[in-house]
């Protein structure tokens, strides 16, 4: 069974950084989609950053220029680094694993961005 388990959030002020992590148990990592979701209060869970099991990748746009996405198959991790954090970009933040018939969350991770 496929568990995702996801650290690295926190409370950052703006301007600053943070790198998320997800490692993901079981054998199915490197030929899954691994992508960043992210749910602030009162709004709709959101895509934040996609990468495939090739490497290709998509963003959000508000995020754009200043978040990475990247794997490591080796260690089954999948990372979102972030870069000048807005207080906007305030969430919970949740690794998601994908393939054909299967979709895994995370249980989350706060990032909170404020002075």
């Amino acid at each position: 069974q496929v568990q995702l388990v996801e650290t690295g959030g926190g409370l950052v002020q703006p301007g600053g950084s943070l790198r998320l992590s997800c490692v993901a148990s079981g054998s199915m990592f490197s030929s899954s989609t691994m992508a960043w979701y992210r749910q602030a209060p009162g709004k709709q869970r959101e895509l934040v950053a996609r990468i495939l099991s090739f490497g290709s990748t998509d963003y959000l746009d508000a995020v754009k220029g200043r978040f990475t996405i990247s794997r490591d198959n080796a260690k089954n991790t999948v990372y979102l680094q972030m870069n000048s954090l807005k207080p906007e970009d305030t969430a919970v933040y949740y690794c998601n694993l994908r393939r054909v018939h299967f979709n895994k969350w995370g249980q989350g991770t706060p990032v909170t961005v404020s002075s």
